[in-house]
């Protein structure tokens, strides 16, 4: 195939996923030697942003087929496919431990920064994308370039993140994740479960791109099954 950025987006986008950016990476990186032991010329990374990929994991073979980790497996599954057209490896978020830097590589590929919740934030999608894996090359290719941009977070004065939690399981300093899930199971929790996490969903960033509710209650659901 077309050995290019493009390319490669249009695969993905085919098969369900975003194109999120990439880098050519240095030693500090920490991404792991291709199978053949040489090191990755380029990541790229693909996730999904708002809803749009949605539908495509949604009609899928492992959304409806009651086992654990769907989009886990869902996602290895088509990452892997278009690694194999494109001659590259896929890397995963759930590959550990030791567990891979997603969110260092997130910050060499994209204008994302942390936001108090801990998740990155982008400057268009707000806290409403996800990064579902990653293919490393061999080659060298010619990647985009992108603009870098203050985190939305720093001109934020209200900063609605941090008081939004109705049990108060979130703060700059930490996440309560005990709490969180305690919560979110109970009857008290149903809008959490229903829609999503109320601190999340209080960012003004990005709000269109906010997750619809069976996207959120997927999510929602996953994380309480893990506690």
């Amino acid at each position: 195939m077309d050995p290019s950025f493009a390319a490669l987006c249009r695969d993905a986008e085919a098969a369900g996923l975003a194109c999120r950016g990439g880098f050519h990476p240095a030693a500090d990186d920490a991404v792991p030697p291709l199978p053949d032991g040489a090191a990755a010329a380029t990541l790229v990374l693909l996730g999904f942003v708002g809803n749009r990929q949605w539908p495509q994991f949604a009609a899928s073979a492992e959304y409806a087929d009651g086992r654990a980790d769907p989009l886990d497996r869902w996602s290895r599954r088509v990452i892997d496919a278009i690694g194999a057209r494109h001659e590259a490896a896929g890397r995963y978020p759930s590959d550990g431990p030791p567990w891979l830097p997603f969110q260092r590589w997130a910050m060499r590929a994209e204008p994302v920064h942390r936001s108090p919740l801990g998740l990155l934030i982008h400057p268009e999608f707000g806290l409403w994308h996800a990064y579902r894996g990653a293919l490393a090359f061999h080659t060298r290719l010619e990647l985009p370039r992108w603009q870098a941009r203050l985190s939305p977070c720093d001109s934020c004065a209200d900063k609605p993140c941090l008081t939004a939690c109705p049990v108060s399981a979130v703060s700059s300093e930490r996440f309560d994740e005990r709490t969180c899930a305690a919560h979110v199971a109970a009857p008290a929790g149903t809008q959490c479960l229903r829609f999503g996490c109320l601190a999340r969903r209080s960012c003004p960033v990005g709000a269109a791109f906010r997750y619809p509710a069976a996207q959120a209650q997927f999510h929602m659901t996953a994380f309480i099954r893990r506690r």
